[in-house]
């Protein structure tokens, strides 16, 4: 009988993953009952909401239990199957978890995504980073010709093509990010206008030089100081879109405290959160403008694919440390999946 290799979670980290956060646990993969399918899972995104499902607290979804298999998003392909709607050969998308097959059915679900596109894509540019990009600064953003954008974790999946987007859209973008080697990547070759590298710059400063006028629109994925000293440099009727604050989310201390919130009343300012879920109805929009920006050459980005189940809680740290450049992933069988895994 087959066997199903899984991640589990052992124990809850304070601080950084380690090899004892995770159990790498082997199962027979059961029969499957009607109207069930079975995945063969080709990559798994790595995300830095995983780090918050691990956290004992509540958040957008409940946290994953001690034992249970870890909650992540997924692309693969149908193997075996006893539901009509999933032939088997269907390359299906969805939270399969960190694991070499996934049963899907009634509680386990999976959407099919279309044929023939490689895999990573899927996972990153027409996937959940590309959608959160789109949304967050069309829809929360709403930069116009003439504005003044920060993105922060710029050399990242969403915010790299966050500021691109908001590029398009005829605004002058700067992006933070943490080594010159990612600032010279979003400028040289993703058409930012400037960077900082918050490791070696004083941001406030770097602010006041690059925005005299103030800033427009901040896309946040970081949080912390970095926000605090955005927010310091609003320019009147500001939009602030919180995509993610993964400063905060590999530590046990308190949040950094805020102390520029006030700008938010000195420029009649808007401060806003999102999640890519409350936009999964529009979904199709994100992806077909995307589909258009990319051919149109306006759009680029990366995936950065780390090989092997077994390395992927390593892998998880590495959004944390800024070892990634671009959309981070795992290929959890290289023999089965030759990159970049097109089916």
């Amino acid at each position: 009988m087959a066997v199903n290799r899984q991640l589990r979670l052992a124990r809850r980290p304070v601080g950084p993953v380690d090899d004892d956060t995770f159990e790498l646990h082997e199962e027979p993969l059961p029969d499957l009952d009607a109207g069930q399918y079975r995945v063969r899972v080709a990559y798994l995104s790595l995300d830095p909401t995983n780090r918050i499902w691990i956290r004992d607290e509540a958040s957008y979804m409940p946290p994953v239990g001690i034992g249970e298999v870890m909650r992540g998003s997924a692309i693969g392909e149908v193997v075996e199957s006893r539901h009509d709607g999933y032939p088997v050969g269907t390359p299906v998308a969805g939270l399969l978890g960190w694991q070499e097959y996934a049963t899907c059915g009634a509680d386990v679900q999976a959407r099919a995504v279309p044929a023939g596109v490689p895999l990573p894509h899927l996972l990153s540019i027409y996937g959940g980073t590309g959608v959160t990009a789109y949304f967050g600064m069309l829809d929360v953003g709403r930069p116009v010709a003439g504005d003044t954008v920060v993105v922060s974790g710029a050399a990242g999946a969403t915010g790299s093509v966050a500021g691109q987007i908001a590029r398009i859209q005829g605004a002058r973008v700067i992006g933070i990010a943490g080594t010159d080697e990612k600032c010279r990547w979003i400028t040289e070759d993703l058409g930012f206008d400037a960077a900082i590298n918050y490791r070696t710059e004083d941001v406030g400063q770097r602010l006041r030089a690059l925005c005299p006028d103030g800033v427009d629109v901040f896309f946040d994925n970081v949080g912390g100081t970095i926000l605090d000293a955005v927010l310091g440099r609003l320019a009147i009727g500001a939009r602030v879109a919180l995509c993610g604050a993964i400063s905060n989310y590999n530590t046990a201390d308190d949040p950094t405290p805020i102390r520029n919130y006030m700008n938010l009343v000195v420029a009649r300012a808007r401060i806003q959160g999102f999640l890519v879920f409350d936009y999964l109805d529009r979904a199709a929009e994100a992806v077909l403008q995307l589909v258009q920006w990319v051919g149109e050459g306006k759009i680029m980005w990366r995936d950065h694919i780390v090989d092997g189940l077994e390395a992927t809680p390593r892998a998880l740290n590495m959004l944390f440390t800024g070892e990634n450049t671009g959309k981070l992933m795992v290929r959890v069988d290289p023999s089965r999946s030759p990159a970049p895994g097109i089916l």
